[in-house]
């Protein structure tokens, strides 16, 4: 099992910076137990990939991070769960050419139909961005940061492609998720 401890913390620092969307007199959502995110992974139908359990479990239930911030896992004060938000995408994508891939956990919604996506599958735990705006369901998956880690550095540093893309300037561009279709038919 991995320490995330030094992560989790400057995340925090992070967190604590940033001025959150929505005044909330409380701050960050509290964590979830332990019991709350091994039920999540029950109805999900797989296990969180290990950092992203350790966030929810041990930091926040979402309400940080890039932009729109991270979304509540479960049970949030958000409208939009990322428990639900899956099971709903896999259910209305079912047997269509935006078929959702299994195992792929949205966790912010950028706006627009995009989402940022952890893949629970990949030992990694790849970050993917879902954007189906061009309007073809075979170029709407791209690699973010191949690992939770990196893209979790990107928030703390201040070095993601979103704050490129804010700031007016170009940014390479993402490389395809290979494996979309073979995902989305499993």
């Amino acid at each position: 099992m991995t320490d995330y401890t030094d992560l989790l913390a400057r995340i925090a620092a992070r967190a604590r910076e940033d001025e959150p969307l929505t005044p909330v007199a409380t701050g960050l959502p509290a964590p979830l137990a332990h019991e709350k995110v091994t039920d999540a992974e029950e109805r999900l139908g797989f296990q969180l990939h290990p950092l992203l359990a350790a966030i929810y479990r041990d930091f926040a239930n979402g309400g940080f991070g890039p932009d729109y911030q991270l979304l509540s896992l479960t049970e949030g004060p958000t409208s939009e769960q990322a428990v639900d938000c899956y099971i709903e995408a896999r259910r209305s994508s079912a047997n269509t050419e935006w078929a959702w891939p299994e195992g792929v956990l949205p966790i912010l919604d950028w706006g627009c139909g995009m989402y940022a996506c952890v893949d629970c599958r990949s030992e990694q735990g790849t970050v993917l961005l879902f954007e189906p705006n061009p309007g073809d369901p075979d170029a709407a998956w791209w690699i973010d940061s191949p690992s939770l880690t990196t893209w979790l550095e990107h928030y703390v540093n201040d070095t993601g492609w979103w704050v490129k893309a804010a700031e007016g300037d170009d940014f390479d561009e993402l490389p395809p998720w290979p494996d979309a279709k073979e995902r989305a038919a499993g």
